[in-house]
């Protein structure tokens, strides 16, 4: 959650007097849920659409694709951005290296 969500909620709902009527609490949250929604995320780019494979994560490690951003490299593969990153770190695919082949 990011600090401006962080802040958004708290902030607004003390503002409430104690003696508030429940339709103004209500209108309350609904402006906070409202703010909360309004709130950009980062975009970390397309949702994994298949499972990574050997051949992929040497492309994103020592290919074509090594110079592209994650982001880039998991679009053109249709893979998660998490995917590229985790095989480009060393967590996932450790067996591929410069002279693996397929």
């Amino acid at each position: 959650m990011s600090n401006e969500a962080k802040a958004v909620a708290p902030a607004t709902i003390e503002a409430l007097s104690p003696k508030a009527t429940q339709a103004e609490i209500v209108a309350t949250l609904n402006a906070v849920i409202e703010k909360l929604n309004s709130i950009k995320v980062r975009d970390r780019g397309p949702k994994s659409e298949r499972s990574m494979t050997d051949e992929d994560a040497f492309r994103v490690k020592f290919g074509d694709l090594k110079t592209e951003s994650h982001k880039v490299a998991a679009a053109e593969l249709g893979l998660s951005y998490g995917q590229v990153y985790s095989a480009r770190g060393g967590y996932t695919f450790t067996h591929i290296d410069k002279n693996w082949k397929a």
